[in-house]
């Protein structure tokens, strides 16, 4: 008969589910073509780069969009200009762990770009793109989860915003790098499972909405649960 170790496992530390909303400013910062993009990019706070990066997974929770980020969709969409927007495209914000080197590689790449189609640079966007701040306000939600499949089932529940804070927030303001999902499954106060953390971690890296992510993360639980006999 399979061991139930990880089922039957408790935590000392529950872990204790948080949601958020956010709160946006414009900033009236607002470029009509790429070059003026580049130039207010120095010039706007580092809450703005994150705002248009790394939120735009909160506001795109349940589409997977084809330029997951506003730099990369403004570019390919409204500026007209679709190789810029792939190129703004394949960056992954969670890779960073400063918004200050984000800032400087989206930079880099504008300025690149630029250097190389001097005809893109009296090309007036169809629609002017307005740089926006976040402030991301915490909501603790009613919700813990002592064992694994506790934690399985509220990870399928919660709301996206949970998913977000949890996921996305975590890794650049709380602690750059790292989730508190797999933190807590890695911890020794918490499910003391390395593995699964590992797991848990590298999800966030494979490109995918709120949802996608929450349907990885529920069937890697449930994957950890049926190889040791337990069940969701």
């Amino acid at each position: 008969m399979k061991s139930s170790v990880n089922e039957d496992r408790r935590a000392i530390r529950p872990f204790q589910f948080v949601s958020c909303m956010e709160l946006r400013e414009v900033l009236g910062k607002r470029a009509t073509d790429v070059p003026r993009l580049l130039e207010l990019m120095e010039e706007v706070p580092s809450d703005s780069i994150y705002y248009h990066t790394h939120s735009y997974y909160l506001r795109h929770a349940y589409a997977q969009t084809l330029y997951p980020n506003d730099f990369a969709t403004w570019a390919a969409l409204y500026a007209h200009d679709r190789i810029l927007g792939e190129r703004l495209g394949v960056l992954d914000p969670f890779a960073y762990l400063s918004l200050e080197a984000l800032r400087q590689d989206v930079m880099a790449i504008i300025d690149d770009h630029l250097s190389h189609n001097p005809s893109v640079y009296r090309v007036m966007g169809a629609e002017p793109f307005d740089f926006v701040r976040s402030y991301v306000i915490e909501a603790p939600l009613d919700r813990q989860a002592w064992t694994l499949s506790e934690f399985r089932n509220a990870v399928q529940e919660v709301e996206a915003g949970a998913l977000y804070f949890h996921l996305c927030e975590a890794r650049m303001r709380k602690t750059p790098g790292f989730d508190d999902f797999s933190h807590w499954l890695s911890a020794q106060d918490g499910l003391n499972m390395p593995e699964l953390a590992a797991q848990v971690q590298r999800v966030v890296r494979l490109g995918l909405n709120l949802e996608g992510m929450r349907a990885r993360i529920v069937s890697l639980c449930d994957g950890e649960l049926k190889a040791h006999g337990g069940t969701a």
